[in-house]
């Protein structure tokens, strides 16, 4: 049961949002080679230079067997790389689901779509960061 793709411009594509404390990737699946391109312009070697946050990208594609299958775009905006990185992996999850709901006990028990909610702790009046407090001096 495959739902049908949302369709502009005579593209057809599916779509999957993440999130990753600030960070916020939007993710679009092309049928086409495995291209992968992020915030229209660069490679996304150029945008995610370590090998580990490259594979984190590509984790869901390799457990669903669709690697080369999809071109991806990418629209990442705030936060910092590592935080990007698991956004678009949470994004690119999403989107396969939207391709194919099968997908979802195998993407589930690797953890693929839940999403991290740990964010900043807040800071605190009298404290220097959350919790860190002033340096005290007994005499």
């Amino acid at each position: 049961m495959v739902k049908e793709p949302i369709k502009q411009a005579k593209k057809e594509y599916y779509y999957g949002l993440g999130r990753r404390k600030e960070a916020v990737a939007r993710v679009r699946l092309y049928s086409g080679k495995g291209t992968i391109t992020i915030n229209d312009k660069n490679a996304v070697e150029d945008a995610f230079f370590s090998k580990i946050l490259l594979d984190r990208l590509i984790q869901p594609l390799k457990l669903t067997g669709t690697e080369g299958k999809f071109d991806i775009s990418i629209k990442a905006d705030g936060g910092g790389k590592t935080g990007q990185a698991e956004a678009v992996r949470l994004g690119i999850s999403r989107a396969l689901l939207e391709f194919n709901p099968e997908f979802r006990p195998t993407l589930k028990k690797a953890g693929f779509l839940t999403r991290d909610p740990r964010e900043k702790e807040r800071k605190k009046y009298g404290l220097k960061r959350a919790r860190k407090a002033p340096q005290f001096a007994k005499r």
